[in-house]
């Protein structure tokens, strides 16, 4: 099973869980996790080939909703999922493929299609794998090195969170391998999931600086989830959970209550 990080204990309301994007960790959103937690329990993930979950050769969203299930049904049974880009994409299969393990669903930045960034999470990948892990001491040590191929300073920060440098030699806690190698199902989107639906209550979270999801989006989104709100983020791009924490806390509290 995933690696969970529990905030908060059983509650008459059904425990929300959080399923970040590519490269998070269930560690970016402690801050909204803990404070969504004093009305519900929160369980915050890190996503297989993520953090300190397994890894495996299948990074398809089917296998990461059924990771998503699983969790569930260890939990109850049933429960509210905040999903974040590539884990928006998993919440949205989940809902798909277990509609009844789901209340309530809210996709953050992220819609039902195919993206055409690739290159960029490569590139990434590709930096990652290319840094000389023995060599480094310290983070800054790490920063620099990194800092050769990535240029902007919040991008190394946000991978940096997942270079391991305790509890033996420097590593990374991603399965760079398969992630790059299932990185065209990553950015993708199933045709299968084009002619499902999920009739539960559905909240779609962007960012105003975002290009995620476009107005042409909001047509398809209303056919998979008729019951689709939408809610814009100002001043917010794609890490609007890093951007605008106390926002994103607020508008999941009050879509869930």
């Amino acid at each position: 099973m995933l690696n969970t990080v529990i905030h908060g204990a059983p509650s008459d309301a059904p425990p929300l869980l959080i399923a970040p994007g590519l490269f998070g960790s269930a560690r970016n959103w402690t801050v909204i996790a803990k404070r969504l937690s004093e009305k519900r329990q929160v369980i915050a993930l890190d996503m297989r080939n993520h953090g300190d979950s397994f890894w495996d050769d299948d990074h398809s969203y089917k296998a990461l909703a059924a990771d998503l299930a699983e969790v569930i049904e260890a939990h109850g049974g049933q429960a509210d999922v905040l999903g974040h880009s590539m884990g928006g994409k998993a919440a949205m299969m989940l809902a798909f493929t277990h509609p009844d393990h789901l209340r309530r669903l809210i996709v953050a930045d992220m819609a039902p299609r195919a993206y055409a960034h690739g290159d960029g999470h490569l590139a990434l990948i590709e930096a990652m794998q290319a840094l000389d892990l023995a060599a480094l001491e310290t983070r800054g040590q790490a920063d620099d090195a990194l800092g050769e191929q990535v240029q902007d300073p919040g991008t190394r920060a946000f991978l940096l969170q997942s270079l391991s440098l305790r509890d033996g030699p420097a590593h990374w806690k991603f399965n760079l391998d398969a992630l790059a190698a299932n990185m065209p199902q990553i950015i993708g989107w199933p045709e299968t999931a084009s002619d499902a639906h999920f009739d539960g209550k559905t909240l779609f979270l962007t960012g105003a600086n975002s290009d995620f999801v476009t107005d042409q989006d909001h047509e398809t989104i209303r056919t998979l989830f008729p019951k689709a709100m939408f809610k814009e983020l100002k001043d917010a791009g794609h890490w609007l959970h890093a951007e605008r924490p106390r926002e994103v806390e607020t508008i999941v509290d009050a879509f869930l209550e």
